[in-house]
């Protein structure tokens, strides 16, 4: 523990510092074992306690715009925006779709890169159903799924498209023969 002497020399900065528990970076000197590992975690505590808090805290959507006719800007209280494809949305909708390719046990929707979006409608307070012109209407996004695809957005894609390269399809639709 820290003596009367730190506590006096430390007054306004608050800290803790066992062997059990992260210091705070104004105090690394007075924990040197824990020292070189402070950064990396402080970095997962802050990261621990944001996800708790929005877990505990959902976001709250103050804006969604519809941009005929292939994408959405969903606006939060928190000052995020995010503009999404109709497309991304298609292909992470949150309905179980018949169109859908198993491979591998794996779910794989493909060929939606030319799908727009017809209308969007409210669901109560908390979602949105979007009609896709591929005539897909059956998921509902809620504000809080807005806000996991617009903060993991390019994650999301980047994992799409890995997905669709390993078993050979593409975001293309397929032709008619």
């Amino acid at each position: 523990m820290i003596g009367e002497k730190e506590k006096n020399n430390n007054k306004g900065k608050s800290f803790f510092c066992t062997t059990s528990l992260v210091p705070h970076h104004y105090n690394a000197h007075l924990c040197p074992k824990l020292a070189p590992s402070l950064q990396v975690n402080m970095y997962a505590l802050k990261r621990a306690i944001h996800v708790i808090h929005a877990s505990v805290q959902p976001p709250r959507l103050t804006k969604f715009s519809l941009i005929p006719p292939k994408n959405v800007e969903v606006e939060f209280a928190d000052g995020n925006v995010f503009n999404l494809s109709a497309e991304f949305l298609r292909v992470y909708s949150p309905a179980v779709d018949s169109k859908i390719r198993s491979v591998g046990g794996e779910k794989v929707i493909f060929g939606r890169c030319h799908v727009g979006i017809m209308s969007a409608e409210p669901v109560g307070n908390y979602g949105i159903r979007i009609l896709f012109d591929d005539l897909h209407k059956t998921g509902i996004y809620t504000w809080d799924y807005f806000y996991h695809l617009g903060s993991n957005k390019f994650t999301l894609m980047r994992n799409y498209i890995k997905t669709l390269k390993k078993h050979g399809l593409s975001r293309q639709p397929r032709r008619s023969q």
